[in-house]
């Protein structure tokens, strides 16, 4: 055998490797793309869009992202910044800008002057796993708070306690996923 038939037989042989790999789809722990409708509003570039957030562990992440800046002056008034951006391998629901909207101001205005219950909400928002789509079509997961969260949904359309669409999920971070929700979750 000649050594340019080895030769196209070996780049024959990787080609249909290759391609089976990606007929498979992504392997085990692969990245998987953000997914739904309000992923379009982050920025297409810099520090606050998809792959930018993936550099930085979740609060810095967060902090670069306009759409979440209501929760990061949330999280720095409950003095968790530190807490969120050490941990590993986490999840976080967090609400947008217009799920804070939704609160009526006075609530809202009480629960930033309140640390201790500001807390116990935001930590609500947080798991202590890391999270992927497969598992958000019916399922309940133990919050950092104490509680339990529950999800439910189907082809990337998922819900958060019965309330709360994910609108931009599966971001990557450095140390966390993040589930961009439509409206803030209160524990029990």
């Amino acid at each position: 055998m000649s050594t340019l038939g080895l030769s196209r037989a070996s780049v024959a042989a990787a080609a249909a490797l290759a391609l089976s790999l990606s007929l498979a789809g992504p392997a085990a722990g692969a990245a998987n793309e953000p997914y739904g409708p309000a992923c379009s509003s982050l920025p297409t570039e810099g520090e606050g869009s998809a792959t930018g957030m993936a550099d930085d562990p979740v609060a810095t992440a967060a902090s670069n992202n306009p759409e979440l800046s209501t929760l990061v002056t949330a999280v720095k008034k409950a003095g968790l910044v530190d807490t969120l951006n050490n941990a590993k391998n986490i999840t976080v629901f967090a609400p947008t800008n217009d799920a804070f909207a939704k609160v009526p101001k006075a609530d809202l205005d009480k629960l930033l002057a309140d640390k201790e219950q500001l807390t116990k909400v935001l930590t609500y928002h947080v798991v202590g796993e890391k999270i992927t789509p497969d598992k958000l079509a019916d399922g309940s997961f133990k919050t950092l708070e104490g509680g339990t969260l529950t999800t439910s949904g189907s082809d990337m359309k998922y819900k958060v306690n019965d309330s709360a669409n994910i609108v931009c999920g599966d971001v990557a971070t450095a140390n966390a996923t993040v589930n961009l929700i439509d409206t803030v979750l209160m524990p029990k």
